[in-house]
């Protein structure tokens, strides 16, 4: 009887903390790159938007982050797809006094040329409080 209890016992300890929830939250844009402005806008995401992730990481204000690059199709009308992972739903709701501090702190964008972004880039559509699986 023991033998069976305990059994029932690790059994269900294992099937709690496998049901577990992750907490990760990550944020994702789905970016267009437009006019062939490839160039404008690798030197955009490099020298601003991953900088400004970099310092993020540094202060504990995001978890991770990274940047796809995907072909480009009619039913799929985008080139980049941005994402930003949060440690928890605290760090998430943060976020945007988070990013206004290191963009502050980061200073003046750095442009390749003349073009503005909203001329070399245009986000298609983003996705907000996406839950992680373990």
């Amino acid at each position: 009887m023991k033998t069976l209890l305990l059994f029932i016992t690790l059994t269900f300890s294992f099937y709690g903390s496998y049901a577990q929830q992750n907490t990760l939250i990550s944020t994702m844009d789905f970016v267009e790159i437009l006019n062939n402005n490839d160039q404008e806008a690798i030197h955009y995401y490099q020298n601003n938007w991953k900088i400004i992730r970099d310092m993020a990481i540094e202060k504990g204000y995001i978890h991770s982050y990274e940047i796809l690059e995907t072909p480009y199709t009619e039913e799929e009308p985008f080139h980049l797809i941005l994402i930003t992972t949060y440690t928890d739903k605290e760090q998430y709701d943060s976020r945007e006094i988070h990013f206004q501090e290191l963009i502050k702190e980061k200073g003046p964008l750095s442009l390749m040329n003349e073009k503005k972004p909203g001329e070399f880039r245009k986000t298609i559509f983003s996705k907000e409080l996406v839950r992680h699986w373990d």
